[in-house]
C-alpha cells in the first residue's frame, strides 16, 4: 500500500466514523426529543407549583400573625390573672383582719 492509498483509506475510515457518530447523535436526539405536549404539561406543573408556594407563603404569614395575636392575648390574660390573684390575696388579708377584729369585739 503506497502513501496515497493509505491517505485515502484513512480518510474513508474517518468519514465513516464521522457519519456513524452523526447518525447516532441524530438517533439519540430523535428519540429523546421533548414533545410540545410534554412542554405544556411541564409549564402547567410549574404554574401549579408557583401557586402552591404562594399559598404556602400566605399560610405561613397567617400563622405568624395568628401566633402573635394569641401570644399577645396570652400575655394579657396572664397579666389579668396576676392582678386578680393579687386582688384575691388582698381580699383574703382584709377578711382575716375583719375576722380578727370581729373576734376581738365579741370577746369584749
Amino acid at each position: 500500500m503506497n502513501r496515497t492509498e493509505f491517505i485515502i483509506a484513512t480518510a474513508v475510515i474517518l468519514f465513516v466514523a464521522f457519519s456513524l457518530g452523526w447518525f447516532a447523535n441524530w438517533l439519540i436526539h430523535r428519540f429523546t426529543r421533548v414533545s410540545k405536549a410534554d412542554i405544556g404539561e411541564l409549564e402547567k406543573m410549574a404554574q401549579e407549583l408557583h401557586e402552591a408556594e404562594e399559598t404556602r407563603d400566605q399560610a405561613i404569614t397567617y400563622m405568624q400573625q395568628r401566633e402573635a395575636e394569641l401570644s399577645n392575648q396570652l400575655t394579657q390574660t396572664e397579666a389579668e390573672l396576676s392582678a386578680t390573684m393579687e386582688g384575691l390575696r388582698e381580699a383574703r388579708h382584709e377578711a382575716e383582719e375583719m375576722r380578727a377584729y370581729i373576734e376581738k369585739m365579741n370577746q369584749r
